[in-house]
C-alpha cells in the first residue's frame, strides 16, 4: 500500500500553486503602487517581474517559458483591437499602413543597420540586430494608447498602422534570416518561395472561414445559452487563428488581429470582446512580468559598456527617424514628439528574430544575449521616458489665431457657450429667424462650428467687458450654456448686476448648480439631463403597459413634486427636500 504522505507529496509536486500566487501578488501590489506614484502599469509589471525573477527573490528561474505563455496576452490584445477595426476602416488606413509604416520601417532599418556596420560587425549580423530594434513593442504601445483612450483617435490610429505593418514585416524578415545564413542561399531560395505560398494560403483559409463559418457558428452556440461555451468559442477563434498563422509562417498576433477584423461586423462582436477581455488583461500583465524576469543582470554586468552605449544610441536614432517621418507625413510637432517617445523601444518580435538568426549562425549566442538585454532595457526605459516627456512638456494651449472677437456681434439673442446643449438650443431659434450672437472660449470648438456653417465669436462670457462688447445691454434674451458650471454662474451673476432687465436662461449641470443659479437670479434654469430623463421615464411607463392618460398624470405629478422640492431646497439646501422623493427602501421607524 502506498504511503499517504508520499501520495500527498506527489500531488503537491504535480500542481504547485505557489508560483501562481507569487505572480498574482506581484501584479496586485506593484501595479497599483506604480500607477499611484504616476509611473504607469507597464513599469509596475516590469519592476514586479525583476523582483520575483532570478535576480530578485528568485521565485522563478526560466523567464522565457513564462514569456512564451504570456505572449498569448499580446495575441488576445490584437484580437480585441481587430474587433474594433471594421474592414472599411482598415481600407481607409491602407495608406497609413503601407505608406507611413513602410517609410518608417525602411528608413529606421537603414539607419540602425548602418550603425552596426560602422562598429565593424558583419553586414548580416548588423542587419538582423538593427531590424530587430526597429520592430516596436506592440504590447507597450497598445497598452499605453488603451490607458489614454487614444486607440481610435487619429494620432493613435497612425501608430496602430505602423505596428500592423511591422507585424506584416516579420514574415519576409524571418525568410531573410534563412536567406542570409552562411552557405544557405541555394538551399533556401525554394524554401523561401514555398513559405510565401504557405503564408498566403493560411491568410486565404482564415478569410474564408471568417466570412462563411464564424458568424453561423456563434449564432448556433448562442441558442444553447451557455455563457462558458461562448467564452470558450471566443478563445478558440482567437487562439486557433493565431496557431493557423504561425503554421503558415506568419505571426500569431497577426492571425488573431485578422480574426478580430473578420468578426468586427458580427452581431456577436461586443459579446466576444467582453468574453476575451479578462484573459487578455491577465496574460498581457503576465507578459510584462516575464520581460522583467528576463532581464539578465549578469550579461548586463559583463557587457555593461556595450549595453550602456547601445541602448540610448539605438533609442535616440530610432526617435530621430520616427520624428522625421512623422513630420514628413504632415504630423504636428507635438504629435511627432509623442510618437517618437512611445515607439522608441524594441519589441517582443525581436526575440523571435534574434533566436532564429542565432540558430542559423548569423548571430553568436553572446550577441543574442546582448541584443536581448538591449531590447528589454529599452522596453523598461519607455515608461520612464514617457513620464519625463510629460513632466517637461508644456500643456498645449489652443491657438486663437484667426478667430473673431466679440466687437460688433450684437444679436437679438446672446448665447454664451456653444457645446452640445447650445447647439441643440440654437436650432429652434434659428428656425424662427432670430439673429443669434454666440460666444465661446474653446478655439477648437469654434473652428469645428465654423465647418458646419456657424459664426461663433471668441470671448469669455463671464466677464462684464466681454458681455458689454457683445451687446448684452441691447439683447432681448441671454442664454448661458457654457460647459463650465462656474463660468455659467459668473455669467448669471454679472448679467443680473449689470443688466437686471435682460432675461437670463441658464443651463444647470446638476441640482446643486440649479439651486445656485436660482439664488443668483437666473430667470429660468434647466438641468441638462432633466428633460431627457423625464422622457425616458414616460417611455418606460408606456412600455410597461400603462395607458397614455395614466402616463401623463404620473409625469405631471412627478414634475410638480420635483418643482416643490426644488423650491424648498433653494432655501434650506439639498437635504431639505428629501421627503419629496419617492423611495424604494422602507422608511425608518417613526417616519
Amino acid at each position: 500500500m502506498a504511503d499517504p504522505s508520499q501520495a500527498a507529496d506527489a500531488a503537491h509536486a504535480a500542481f504547485d500553486l505557489v508560483p501562481v500566487v507569487v505572480l498574482l501578488a506581484a501584479g496586485v501590489f506593484a501595479v497599483p503602487l506604480f500607477r499611484r506614484i504616476g509611473l504607469g502599469s507597464v513599469l509596475g509589471y516590469l519592476a514586479a517581474g525583476l523582483l520575483v525573477g532570478p535576480f530578485g527573490l528568485a521565485f522563478f528561474h526560466d523567464a522565457q517559458s513564462i514569456i512564451h505563455v504570456a505572449e498569448l496576452g499580446v495575441v488576445l490584445f490584437l484580437f480585441v483591437i481587430g474587433l474594433e477595426m471594421q474592414p472599411s476602416r482598415l481600407w481607409v488606413m491602407r495608406g497609413e499602413i503601407f505608406g507611413l509604416g513602410l517609410v518608417q520601417v525602411c528608413l529606421a532599418i537603414a539607419v540602425l543597420v548602418w550603425v552596426g556596420i560602422v562598429q565593424g560587425f558583419p553586414i548580416e549580423a548588423s542587419f538582423i540586430a538593427g531590424t530587430g530594434f526597429v520592430l516596436t513593442s506592440t504590447a507597450i504601445v497598445m497598452q499605453v494608447l488603451a490607458e489614454r483612450g487614444e486607440l481610435n483617435q487619429p494620432h493613435g490610429r497612425k501608430m496602430v498602422a505602423v505596428l500592423l505593418f511591422e507585424d506584416l514585416a516579420i514574415v519576409p524578415l524571418l525568410a531573410l534570416v534563412a536567406f542570409l545564413a552562411p552557405g544557405g542561399v541555394e538551399a533556401t531560395m525554394a524554401d523561401r518561395i514555398w513559405s510565401i505560398v504557405i503564408g498566403l494560403g493560411a491568410i486565404a483559409a482564415l478569410v474564408i472561414a471568417g466570412r462563411y463559418l464564424l458568424d453561423p457558428m456563434f449564432r448556433m452556440l448562442s441558442r444553447f445559452g451557455a455563457r462558458e461555451v461562448m467564452t470558450a468559442a471566443a478563445l478558440l477563434v482567437a487562439l486557433g487563428s493565431a496557431v493557423l498563422m504561425q503554421a503558415g509562417g506568419l505571426s500569431m498576433a497577426m492571425g488573431a488581429f485578422l480574426a478580430g477584423v473578420l468578426l468586427s461586423e458580427s452581431t456577436f462582436r461586443h459579446q466576444l470582446e467582453a468574453d476575451v477581455e479578462p484573459f487578455r488583461g491577465l496574460l498581457l500583465g503576465l507578459f510584462f512580468l516575464g520581460v522583467g524576469m528576463a532581464l539578465d543582470l549578469n550579461i548586463i554586468l559583463q557587457n555593461w559598456t556595450t549595453i550602456v552605449i547601445s541602448v540610448p544610441a539605438y533609442m535616440i536614432l530610432k526617435m530621430a527617424v520616427i520624428y522625421s517621418v512623422a513630420r514628413l507625413f504632415k504630423a504636428g510637432h507635438r504629435e511627432a514628439l509623442d510618437r517618437m517617445v512611445l515607439m522608441a523601444q524594441g519589441g517582443e518580435f525581436a526575440f523571435v528574430l534574434y533566436a532564429s538568426a542565432t540558430s542559423f549562425g548569423i548571430l553568436t549566442p553572446e550577441w543574442n544575449a546582448n541584443l536581448t538585454a538591449i531590447i528589454i532595457l529599452s522596453m523598461v526605459l519607455t515608461p520612464l521616458v514617457l513620464i519625463v516627456k510629460e513632466r517637461i512638456q508644456k500643456p498645449v494651449e489652443a491657438s486663437t489665431e484667426g478667430l473673431d472677437g466679440v466687437e460688433d456681434s450684437e444679436g437679438a439673442v446672446l448665447m454664451i457657450g456653444f457645446g452640445r446643449m447650445g447647439q441643440v438650443i440654437s436650432q429652434a431659434l434659428l428656425a424662427r429667424g432670430y439673429h443669434l450672437s454666440i460666444i465661446e472660449t474653446n478655439p477648437d470648438q469654434i473652428r469645428d462650428a465654423e465647418e458646419f456653417g456657424f459664426r461663433v465669436f471668441y470671448g469669455d462670457g463671464s466677464r462684464a467687458d466681454i458681455l458689454h462688447a457683445a451687446g448684452a445691454a441691447k439683447a432681448k434674451l441671454v442664454i448661458a450654456t457654457a460647459d463650465d458650471a462656474d463660468a455659467t454662474a459668473r455669467t448669471v451673476e454679472v448679467m443680473k448686476h449689470e443688466y437686471p432687465l435682460v432675461p437670463v436662461l441658464a443651463r444647470a449641470q446638476d441640482r446643486g448648480h440649479a439651486i445656485k443659479l436660482m439664488q443668483l437670479g437666473a430667470d429660468y434654469q434647466m438641468r441638462e439631463t432633466y428633460e431627457s430623463a423625464q422622457a425616458i421615464a414616460a417611455e418606460a411607463l408606456s412600455r410597461l403597459g400603462e395607458s397614455a392618460e395614466v402616463v401623463g398624470e404620473v409625469m405631471a405629478a412627478v414634475r410638480q413634486r420635483d418643482a416643490d422640492r426644488l423650491d424648498v431646497e433653494s432655501v434650506g439646501g439639498l437635504g431639505a427636500g428629501k421627503d419629496y422623493l419617492y423611495r424604494n427602501a422602507a422608511k425608518p421607524a417613526g417616519h
